[in-house]
């Protein structure tokens, strides 16, 4: 039996990694094996990964030092940060610097970076239509992944740029669903206006990563968009109420608004969706959906998801 080529996962018990992780596992003429890169082995998460027959390997984002075992050997590599773990965009550079310089060290086959749109070479930090934060970004959890592209170019290593969309998940782990108002109707808030908002179930994600692994080092160099849907804020109304069976009104708010909100990085988030909303046309125009689920067979649309999720959604 020939020896399976080693995927590196970063993020393996999170969303993007852990359907990467499990669109391997779940397929049984897969060519490749799965090592999850974590800093704590004894996470419940992880142990149900090594019961999978995963191979795991403690290793440290923040210590490039510790990278090299993760790299040791392997095939390619599924590189992701998690801005939200620290709201450092210098930070966040530092950590895709780290992988690409510990993958081209160990001469990976094909990485995949999951990155997104750099919106300073949309909206540069003199345009005043949207504030610049931390003093040199306009969305900083984008701006410093799509920056960070040039340290896998720069370094050489055969990389697919996989640029992601709006995590439909959101609407459960943060909360962003519909609301019950004061008097009992089901509120649907963004700040989008009429326009099409990109999303996606974020496991789709991670599967869409392993059709761009199997199709190989053919698509390394290139920037591949993934969404499972574009949608308006009425028509994601229309769906939920449809998977909740009551009615729900979808509320344009403003852009200011929303970032005035009292919440960690709302700032950061009223930013992202007025680029979203602002560049809808060129943010879906790179997402084709048809192309995503030729990645993924499974590719959900967002009813699909909602039939699965609805029953999570926190609403009060």
């Amino acid at each position: 039996m020939a020896t399976k080529k080693i995927i590196t996962i970063f993020g393996a018990t999170g969303g993007q990694g852990g359907g990467l992780a499990q669109a391997i596992h779940n397929d049984p003429n897969a060519e490749f094996s799965v090592r999850a890169i974590t800093r704590n082995a004894d996470a419940e998460k992880v142990k149900a990964l090594a019961s999978q027959g995963t191979e795991i390997v403690v290793a440290n984002i923040d210590d490039p030092g510790s990278l090299s075992k993760a790299f040791e050997g392997a095939y390619g590599a599924y590189c992701v940060t998690f801005y939200w773990d620290h709201f450092s965009p210098e930070k966040e550079l530092e950590q895709a610097r780290s992988m690409a310089n510990a993958a081209k060290e160990h001469g990976l086959v094909h990485v995949i970076w999951s990155t997104l749109e750099d919106t300073r070479q949309f909206v540069p930090l003199t345009d005043n239509r949207m504030p610049t934060l931390m003093e040199n970004y306009k969305v900083p959890h984008f701006d410093a992944k799509g920056e960070a592209n040039k340290f896998f170019t720069e370094a050489g290593v055969p990389t697919t740029f996989l640029r992601t969309s709006f995590y439909w998940d959101n609407f459960i782990n943060l909360g962003m669903g519909p609301k019950k108002d004061t008097d009992g109707t089901l509120v649907f808030a963004l700040p989008m206006g009429e326009r099409k908002l990109s999303g996606i179930a974020v496991e789709d994600i991670g599967k869409c990563a392993y059709g761009i692994f199997k199709e190989g080092t053919a698509l390394a160099s290139k920037t591949i968009g993934v969404a499972g849907g574009h949608l308006s804020g009425a028509e994601m109304a229309q769906a939920f109420g449809k998977a909740l069976n009551q009615d729900v009104v979808y509320h344009s708010i403003p852009f200011d608004d929303y970032r005035a909100f009292d919440f960690p990085g709302a700032d950061d988030l009223g930013n992202m969706f007025q680029f979203y909303h602002d560049f809808a046309d060129e943010f879906q125009q790179s997402r084709n959906l048809e192309y995503a689920r030729t990645l993924n067979p499974d590719l959900q649309s967002f009813e699909t998801w909602l039939q699965r999720n609805a029953g999570q959604l926190p609403m009060e």
